[in-house]
C-alpha cells in the first residue's frame, strides 16, 4: 500500500485550534485505511503530552506508542494550512502551516518520521509544500518517503 496518496492530502484548510487540525490529519489516515478511528484520540493525547511541532512551520501529529495496535498500514496524511495554526502553549508562537499525520506499522514509525524530519529540515522544501497548488504536487514532493 502506498503511504501517501492524493486522497490523503487536503489543501487550504483553516482551523480554530490545533485539536481540530490534528483531528483532520487523523481522519485522513482513518479514511485512507491506515488506522482505526481510535488512533485520532491517541494523536490528541500525544499532543497534550509532547508538542509535535518540529519548527520550520511543520507539525507531525502521531499516536502514542501504546496505539500501535490501532495501525493497520503505514501511511501519512498532509494538511496544508496557509494561515497557519498555533501548536504552542499559552504565550508560545509555534505556527504550523503543514501538518503531516503519521501512522507507522511495526517498526516503520521512526523511519518515516526520520525521512520527514530530514526533508522538512530544509525550509525551501517546506515552502514548496506550503505553496503547492494541488494534491498531486504534494504527493510528488514527498514521493521519496517510504514506509
Amino acid at each position: 500500500m502506498t503511504i501517501l496518496r492524493e486522497e490523503n492530502v487536503v489543501l487550504n484548510q483553516t482551523f480554530n485550534n490545533k485539536e481540530e487540525a490534528i483531528r483532520k490529519a487523523g481522519q485522513l489516515l482513518v479514511d485512507g485505511g491506515y488506522v482505526q478511528p481510535e488512533y485520532i484520540e491517541s494523536m490528541l493525547e500525544r499532543e497534550n503530552t509532547v508538542s509535535t511541532f518540529m519548527g520550520n512551520f511543520i507539525a507531525i501529529p502521531h499516536g502514542k506508542e501504546d496505539a500501535k495496535q490501532l495501525i493497520d498500514n503505514t501511511g501519512i496524511s498532509v494538511v496544508q494550512v496557509p494561515n497557519g495554526i498555533n501548536f504552542g502553549g499559552e504565550g508560545e508562537d509555534k505556527l504550523a502551516m503543514i501538518l503531516i499525520g503519521i501512522a507507522g506499522a511495526g517498526d516503520d514509525h521512526l523511519e518515516v518520521l526520520s525521512q520527514i524530519a530530514i526533508y522538512c529540515s530544509e525550509i525551501e522544501n517546506v515552502t514548496k509544500l506550503a505553496d503547492a497548488k494541488s494534491e498531486k504536487e504534494i504527493v510528488q514532493l514527498l514521493g521519496g518517503i517510504e514506509g
